[in-house]
């Protein structure tokens, strides 16, 4: 199984669902505040009660949130019929990050409790006429916008890690899903060019986070032309970025760090030398702790708000960046201990609230954790 980096701290997770209770022992260290644990990477146990939460939804269409443009009255139609494959888990998007890691838990866990069961519901939705009507969809009028870019991110996360599968079962899914991958594959092609300022706002729209996924499918595929794209936009949105304004995250409603989410795709554009120099003069103060406020998991007022709960997503999402991002930087990098330190007390904030009995967090966030807890 694929080892979380904590660099400094050894950890193990233990989620609240049916697992042994998180035992702290918390100190002291300038102003943070570091947890030593006793707890399991991702387990065959935490893994079966994460699967329980995208398979019970990925196939259940309401309450649903559709992003739909009706060209005409024929087109006030549900989401099972709008989008066969992906109706299910509140809105498209989701179903598709639940679909994402269902498979990622069945690559890494063989023995899988409900194994059965999930293969049987992604293969109920991923087939070859239900995908073709969802790249028919894509392809209607008024549907240009449709879940960019977040929604094409994590489209191309499933296809790259059924890329990655050498299974019969995954392989008959990539094949029914390719044509789908290449639509939005050429829609970034497309569209990357034509946005003459990258969109920096932590939520679904996040430029950053829309190229950092979908460049690692190019790299997986081989899809060179859009490797090149992805490559040359990044350069052109970010490379002269200086002194981050990351004071001011976050966002009452973010799920991604508008700062983070810049280095998590710079760290995947630029070699180690180029980064750490980028970076340097991106976030100058990172190394001394500044700004406070990027080091401290968000404070989550209401988890049965749509929007509030995002900041659950947030703290996922930072510590996956401040991992891969400590990982990117030279070992003798004073900004690593700190970013490794940070990035475990806002997953170990964030772990024990993805089952909050709330359905407004519970149909994505184990998305979240399952790719923080298997990175590589």
């Amino acid at each position: 199984m694929k080892r979380l980096i904590l660099n400094l701290l050894i950890l193990v997770i233990i989620l609240p669902f049916g697992c042994n209770n998180i035992n702290r022992n918390r100190k002291k260290d300038d102003n943070m505040v570091v947890d030593k644990i006793n707890i399991s990477l991702l387990d065959i146990e935490n893994a079966n009660h994460l699967s329980k939460l995208a398979y019970n939804c990925i196939s259940r269409e309401y309450p649903n949130k559709l992003s739909h443009v009706m060209n005409d009255s024929t087109e006030v139609l549900g989401p099972e019929i709008l989008h066969p494959a992906f109706y299910g888990c509140f809105d498209w998007h989701s179903s598709v990050h639940g679909h994402w890691m269902l498979i990622k838990l069945l690559k890494s866990f063989p023995n899988l409790e409900m194994r059965n069961d999930i293969i049987d519901a992604i293969d109920k939705n991923i087939t070859k006429e239900n995908i073709a009507k969802e790249v028919e969809y894509l392809n209607q009028s008024g549907r240009k916008s449709f879940e960019r870019t977040y929604g094409w991110a994590w489209l191309l996360k499933l296809a790259e890690e059924l890329y990655s599968w050498n299974d019969q079962q995954g392989n008959k899914w990539l094949e029914n899903l390719q044509s789908l991958a290449d639509a939005i594959a050429n829609r970034y092609i497309e569209f990357l060019p034509k946005q003459t300022y990258p969109i920096r706002r932590g939520v679904h729209s996040n430029t950053a986070f829309g190229m950092s996924f979908a460049l690692d499918y190019a790299q997986a595929s081989g899809y060179r032309e859009l490797e090149k794209v992805l490559v040359e936009r990044s350069i052109a949105y970010y490379m002269n970025d200086i002194n981050a304004p990351a004071s001011w995250e976050p966002d009452g409603d973010d799920f991604l760090s508008p700062s983070l989410q810049e280095c998590d795709l710079m760290r995947r554009v630029l070699n180690q030398e180029n980064f750490t120099k980028w970076f340097d003069n991106y976030l100058p103060g990172i190394a001394d702790g500044e700004p406070q406020n990027l080091f401290e998991p968000a404070t989550v007022g209401d988890r049965s708000d749509p929007k509030i709960v995002h900041l659950d997503g947030l703290n996922l999402s930072r510590a996956w960046c401040m991992f891969s991002i400590a990982k990117a930087l030279p070992e003798n990098h004073p900004a690593k201990e700190i970013l490794n330190k940070a990035g475990n007390s806002h997953a170990l904030d964030a772990l024990p609230n993805i089952t909050s009995g709330n359905y407004e967090g519970e149909h994505w966030l184990a998305s979240f954790a399952v790719y923080m807890l298997t990175l590589d």
